[in-house]
């Protein structure tokens, strides 16, 4: 019997306490509570979710369907997946065998992270990037490479770049485009380069691409589309983005059998299935939902042009984005470290942004503005942010 003592920290995972809090979320717990602060930080649309599908959730709780679903989801949204899929992708998958649906795009990352890594597994993955892939590749056991992405190729991932951190330990690479937080796409040439990259070295392909129907010019170029890429590619999308439907928390996995199966597996243990409520939502989404995104996109559309502007009008150089609904603009002509100026201009101004180094080392010298507001409050944060920039260049 031990004499040592433990007090509660001693009983928390190594893995576990080493773990960062997100970037995102500990920099706005100073926003909460505070009055007449114009947020352009939370990734989440302004939008109401269409009041159809509010509708038929409303219902679907009337009528009682609030019972368990299958572990994989029910039949009638894996096969209306199966379809949108075949039509908005262009890439078969078997609704019995290959779908899972899930508790947001998240959990579906981190069961894939869970499935197929092993201890000492490195995953490849580009940077800036959303704050939750590397601690949950750490959380599965897994290595997390980061691969550094570059204005001067407007954050598009190259080939020279991972061939820089390939070794014969690397098992994933990790893709999100359209991106988190840079608003950045992949043409055709880059998904094909980047098949042939993953194949060349026998590596599994993760692609996140829950902002795929926010795509304003150059077409959407998947990795669902690419027939070659078919057996090694977890493919994760959601509904949360499109539809303006975060707090549905509703996502799902394409991929072979095998891998869907061992996916299953986890989820069955530790979540069962996903609401039963928001998948009769994610169901009237895609059946009756393409009208709402095609006029949330426009919106975007327009929001991006202005706020682009704007920042290149005050002297913040920034590109233009072609997905998502972010713009990453750098702010290095300042002086300020990107947590300086964001923690300033909220102080100083009542903006709230997200310091770029919330998003890997490569993010600093960097802002993250969400154009996922009103077009009134984003004229209005323009304008107190280019009185911020004229004072700071003074």
């Amino acid at each position: 019997m031990t004499t040592d003592s433990k007090s509660a920290p001693d009983f928390v995972a190594p893995h576990v306490r080493g773990l960062p809090k997100s970037g995102i979320r500990d920099f706005f717990d100073i926003v909460v509570g505070r009055k007449d602060v114009i947020s352009l930080g939370i990734g989440e649309p302004d939008f109401q979710t269409p009041w159809h599908i509010r509708e038929r959730t409303i219902e679907a709780v009337e009528r009682g369907a609030t019972r368990y679903t299958s572990n994989l989801g029910t039949p009638e949204l894996r096969q209306a997946l199966a379809a949108y899929m075949r039509d908005s992708f262009h890439a078969e998958y078997d609704w019995q065998h290959e779908i899972l649906v899930t508790v947001g795009v998240s959990e579906a990352f981190d069961l894939a992270m869970r499935a197929v890594l092993s201890p000492g597994d490195e995953v490849l993955y580009h940077e800036p990037c959303f704050v939750a892939y590397a601690p949950l590749i750490r959380m599965a056991h897994g290595v997390p490479v980061p691969v550094e992405t570059f204005r001067k190729d407007d954050f598009r991932l190259t080939v020279e770049e991972l061939e820089k951190k390939i070794t014969p330990r690397t098992r994933v690479l990790l893709l999100n485009f359209p991106n988190n937080p840079t608003g950045a796409t992949l043409d055709r040439s880059d998904t094909e380069a980047l098949a042939d990259f993953a194949i060349r070295h026998n590596l599994l392909v993760v692609s996140d691409e829950v902002y795929s129907e926010l795509t304003y010019e150059g077409g959407r170029h998947s990795m669902a589309a690419i027939p070659r890429l078919r057996d090694r590619l977890i493919f994760l999308n959601g509904f949360s983005k499109a539809w303006s439907m975060t707090g549905f928390r509703l996502g799902y996995a394409c991929a072979p059998a095998p891998l869907i199966d061992a996916m299953m597996k986890i989820h069955q243990y530790g979540m069962m299935c996903a609401s039963s409520i928001s998948q009769t939502a994610g169901l009237e989404a895609l059946r009756h939902g393409d009208a709402a995104i095609a006029e949330m996109r426009d919106a975007y559309h327009l929001r991006r042009n202005f706020i682009v502007a704007s920042l290149n009008e005050m002297g913040l150089d920034c590109f233009m984005p072609r997905g998502a609904f972010y713009v990453f603009p750098s702010i290095q002509s300042t002086g300020l470290s990107s947590k300086e100026f964001a923690l300033r201009l909220l102080n100083e101004c009542n903006v709230a942004c997200v310091p770029g180094e919330a998003f890997g080392a490569c993010g600093e010298g960097f802002l993250r503005c969400s154009y996922a507001t009103g077009m009134t409050q984003l004229k209005e944060a323009m304008e107190r942010m280019e009185k911020f920039v004229s004072a700071l260049v003074r």
